[in-house]
């Protein structure tokens, strides 16, 4: 592990993008190069028309069944990044998640910004918490993704993610879903999420919205008109090396 300042000397930084092309992927703070030093990665390979379809799941307030149910029918996989908290709301969920063939990841115990922790030691304890209630509920592993609570980062957690032997997932896509109190009409969610689709796009979507809910077939259904595929994480040295694409 390479020689770095304490992580109190390093400051934050948030998973934001900018500079968009329609069609192309966004420029992240980091370079895709950079990042993948760090095992770290908010876009797949820009030659395939792949979509990385991924839900961030806090909490459990009745839509990530529906969810679930819209994926096993138009036969999509998905990668969910789990708290503590959803899997002591929902197991059956979770249990649900790996029979379906979906990849299961850590959003850690708390969510907690990770950029505050001084030691791998305790950083790791949010990750291994998930890790073991996981384990006891489904009997399996969980898989070795890793996604930042906000997306907010430091060199610091990223090197503490890699020697934890997780790979750090941001996104490359997303949208305004997780204000329940104005949740997004179909028009604004197809200009953002279907207009701004670009090969190899991780989209973060929250399990948690309504309109994610209601209108995910339809998502769906236009990314594949627009000749777009879904992938599924790689369990490799890189989640894009062999990316799994389903006929």
């Amino acid at each position: 592990m390479p020689s770095l300042p304490p992580a109190s000397l390093l400051p934050p930084k948030a998973g934001a993008l900018a500079t968009r092309k329609r069609g192309k992927a966004p420029v992240g703070n980091e370079s895709p190069e950079a990042l993948a030093a760090h095992q770290a990665y908010y876009v797949g390979s820009s030659g395939k028309k792949a979509i990385y379809l991924t839900f961030d799941c806090g909490y459990e307030n009745g839509n990530t069944g529906k969810i679930l149910d819209t994926l096993k029918e138009k036969e999509v996989p998905a990668a969910f990044f789990l708290t503590g908290d959803f899997l002591a709301s929902a197991p059956e969920l979770a249990r649900r998640m790996v029979q379906e063939g979906h990849i299961a990841g850590n959003h850690t115990d708390t969510h907690p910004d990770m950029t505050k922790f001084s030691s791998l030691e305790e950083f790791q304890k949010e990750l291994t918490a998930v890790e073991t209630v996981f384990h006891e509920i489904t009997g399996s592993s969980l898989a070795p993704f890793y996604r930042p609570p906000q997306g907010i980062y430091s060199d610091r957690s990223l090197e503490y993610a890699k020697e934890a032997g997780y790979h750090t997932i941001f996104w490359s896509l997303a949208h305004v879903d997780w204000n329940q109190e104005a949740q997004p009409a179909w028009e604004e969610m197809y200009e953002k999420l279907v207009r701004r689709i670009h090969p190899g796009a991780i989209v973060l979507l929250h399990s948690t919205s309504q309109a994610n809910t209601e209108y995910l077939g339809r998502l769906i259904d236009e990314w594949k008109t627009a000749g777009y595929r879904f992938g599924k994480f790689n369990l490799g040295r890189s989640p894009f090396a062999k990316d799994y694409v389903p006929n």
